[in-house]
């Protein structure tokens, strides 16, 4: 999927979103001054393979501190590495610096389980690059919502502050 037919899929939904375009982005904590320009909750997003061959997506807000060695108990994985970018391209349809939760309307097989800070599912509205890291794209939480279930996506909500606390 580009990013217009995924534009073209939020219209369809009826998924208002508004995009700003900025250079590239390839890390948390780059782009602060084009995240000042977009209210809501702005994301990290990590592409994951446990030991087990299973893939995993995580989004959480930029902020969360993600534990690795933590997460497998948190989600009912195996031990945890990050997706080689091939796995990645193949699995989501974008490459490093791209990851998005948008990018699981590419994933048809359905082989990559959601993971959603709890944090990030009480933010609204919600922005993830659409599919290339040189915009931000900001949806409503409730359209957020409606756009994974329109994938059949349920994502795992786990609340990544309580595990760092425990």
């Amino acid at each position: 999927m580009t990013r217009d037919e995924l534009f073209a899929l939020f219209d369809r939904l009826g998924i208002a979103h508004r995009t700003l375009e900025h250079p590239p982005v390839f890390r948390v904590g780059e782009g602060e001054e084009i995240k000042a320009g977009l209210p809501g909750g702005h994301t990290k997003n990590l592409f994951l393979k446990d030991a087990k061959g299973r893939l995993w997506l995580v989004s959480a807000l930029q902020d969360t501190a993600i534990d690795l060695k933590r997460l497998p108990s948190a989600i009912g994985s195996a031990r945890l590495s990050f997706g080689p970018s091939a796995l990645l391209e193949e699995a989501l349809g974008v490459t490093p610096g791209s990851v998005t939760a948008f990018a699981l309307a590419n994933d048809r097989d359905r082989r990559v389980t959601f993971v959603l800070d709890a944090a990030l599912a009480r933010a609204d509205p919600v922005n993830f690059h659409p599919l290339t890291n040189t915009a931000t794209t900001a949806i409503s939480q409730a359209d957020f919502r409606r756009f994974l279930a329109s994938l059949g996506v349920t994502p795992l909500i786990v609340d990544f502050a309580r595990a760092a606390a425990s």
